[in-house]
């Protein structure tokens, strides 16, 4: 069956430690398509910084020399809140029976899966793949805890399961923020080699996150 990853943020901006990630949990759990999903009205952050526009064209700078990492755009051409569930209804009646969804999220993601919009839906349409550092400590009590008791799985499980589980995945996680990457541009300090060098170079050319110009084009 084949797979398809759905990694989603805001990516405001992409930076390498996104990248990274993406790239690794392909690979780990042989995802044969794994996309970037930027949100347009994240649910439970605040409005991000750069428009759709200019956080897609970043995105699309950052992947243009990667194949093996791809963009899904439909929640940027929404105008409602980008409820991860709502992707995925659309998804699973886009690709059918044949495809496996795998979504793929942080360890704080999880702890806070509770809050998400029709949480408990997410397992009927995909499997949940959570990308933690080696040796994170799970959730031992309350409704995440219940879940993992229920649905976890070894990566290597994957593939005898369409949807309803989570895999826990150790990745390296390289120690990058966009919002430390906002705070650097902010103090008029260089993001270098945190972003791609086609993303720094859009970065610096449009003035994006720096207080001398206005992000929101």
């Amino acid at each position: 069956m084949t797979r398809l990853g759905l990694f989603g943020g805001t990516f405001d901006p992409i930076h390498n430690a996104h990248l990274r990630l993406a790239l690794e949990l392909k690979q780990l759990c042989q995802i044969d398509d794994m996309r970037l999903v930027p949100a347009h009205i994240p649910p439970h952050r605040s409005t991000p910084h750069c428009s759709p526009q200019q956080r897609l064209a970043l995105l699309r700078r950052a992947v243009e020399n990667c194949p093996q990492l791809g963009i899904d755009e439909r929640e940027l051409h929404r105008h409602t809140p980008s409820y991860t569930v709502d992707t995925l209804q659309e998804l699973a009646a886009e690709v059918g029976s044949e495809v496996s969804l795998c979504l793929c999220i942080g360890g704080d993601s999880l702890v806070n899966l509770p809050t998400w919009h029709r949480w408990q839906e997410v397992f009927e349409l995909a499997n949940v793949i959570v990308a933690v550092r080696p040796g994170y400590e799970l959730p031992s009590q309350g409704p995440v805890a219940q879940c993992l008791a229920q649905r976890r799985i070894d990566v290597a499980q994957l593939a005898q399961h369409e949807r309803g589980k989570i895999a826990i995945a150790d990745s390296s996680l390289l120690d990058i923020s966009a919002s430390y990457i906002r705070q650097e541009l902010a103090a008029r300090r260089s993001a270098q080699f945190l972003v791609p060098d086609s993303v720094w170079a859009a970065i610096v050319q449009d003035g994006l996150y720096m207080p001398t110009k206005n992000t929101k084009k």
